[in-house]
């Protein structure tokens, strides 16, 4: 008998190849899959078109989840807790409206809850929360080899000098819910 609850959370928050090596260490999490959405171009894009900035779509990660393990919202505060909701566009070295931090619901459920943990994150960050919340209308899974990127490639640079901080402080921060 299949006791799972499986629910998506679909959210950006800088580099997909960051939020996805995050949330693959999470209790509870099934699959995340590192994609496109929210722009406003037609056709399936392409990783090279999305960095230019051009096509209005945000890197993000679609994440499975059995809520009976974690809930939507312990996922929303992770996320809200491992990336700098505060800086419009940007994640550290990484600028562009592709790298803006947002969450996508998938219903009025979800967006409820997206909005009561915004508000309440904020309170702890000295600066305005400028996370996007936006109904999901489309998600665009990306290519192969933007596919658990940090599990095979720990070693390369941007791994090493980004990613792995980024371990570290969800460690920190949520040892509880880690698998």
């Amino acid at each position: 008998m299949n006791n799972k609850n499986l629910q998506l959370a679909t959210f950006g928050g800088g580099c997909f190849w960051c939020t996805e090596a995050v949330f693959q260490e999470v209790k509870g999490v099934e699959k995340v899959v590192s994609g496109y959405s929210g722009g406003n171009v037609p056709g399936y894009p392409t990783y090279r078109e999305i960095c230019s900035g051009l096509t209005g779509h945000a890197e993000v990660i679609q994440v499975t989840f059995d809520s009976n393990i974690i809930s939507y919202e312990d996922i929303l505060v992770i996320f809200m807790t491992t990336h700098d909701p505060t800086t419009l566009n940007r994640q550290g070295g990484d600028k562009g409206t592709q790298y803006r931090s947002v969450i996508y619901y998938h219903d009025d459920a979800q967006k409820e809850i997206a909005d009561l943990v915004v508000k309440e994150v904020s309170r702890y960050y000295e600066n305005a929360v400028v996370t996007e919340i936006s109904p999901l209308d489309v998600f665009y899974e990306a290519e192969k080899e933007h596919q658990d990127y940090y599990r095979n490639n720990q070693t390369q640079g941007y791994c090493s000098f980004v990613i792995t901080p980024k371990l570290a402080k969800l460690r920190k921060l949520h040892a509880d819910k880690l698998k």
